[in-house]
């Protein structure tokens, strides 16, 4: 055998085991932030293992499309030199497509703890806050009530 097919099955061994490694490690380490973003074990459970999946035919599609290669391999050093540019160009597809998944995924984080946050309205006030000029302002609809002399705390309507 030549260089160039002793190069395309290192290629192959090391972008395959390299993917697998990847995906097993994401997925496992991953569960923790999906059950966070989904707030639900079966979904975070069923979202990793669309994300393995659609991970494997990036990847081996990348790896089996990035292959070929035009130039002829004349020595070891070249065939070397070619491998690595192909494995580089796998791993930067590995960490992109990583990347892009961590943004999407807190992104959906983010708008759901917004959602659940604007669920819950604020708590009720339980009394008032006397102006710094220790007079209430004037009520049009009557006389103002008795206020607290300065010193005192207002008191609490009854709920």
């Amino acid at each position: 055998m030549d260089a160039k097919v002793w190069m395309y099955l290192a290629y192959l061994t090391v972008s395959i085991g390299l993917t697998v490694w990847v995906a097993r490690a994401l997925s496992r380490n991953g569960l923790v932030f999906l059950e966070d973003v989904f707030a639900d074990k079966r979904l975070a459970d069923a979202v990793n293992s669309l994300l393995v999946v659609g991970f494997y035919l990036l990847n081996l599609g990348y790896v089996t499309v990035a292959m070929k290669e035009a130039d002829p391999v004349g020595d070891t050093s070249q065939a070397l030199e070619q491998l690595s540019m192909k494995v580089g160009l796998v791993l930067l597809v590995l960490g992109a497509l990583h990347f892009f998944n961590v943004f999407a995924l807190g992104r959906y984080r983010r708008g759901r703890l917004r959602q659940q946050a604007a669920a819950h309205p604020p708590l009720a006030p339980v009394g008032y806050l006397l102006p710094q000029g220790g007079s209430r302002p004037a009520n049009p609809a009557g006389p103002a009530p008795a206020g607290p002399t300065p010193g005192q705390t207002p008191p609490v309507p009854p709920r």
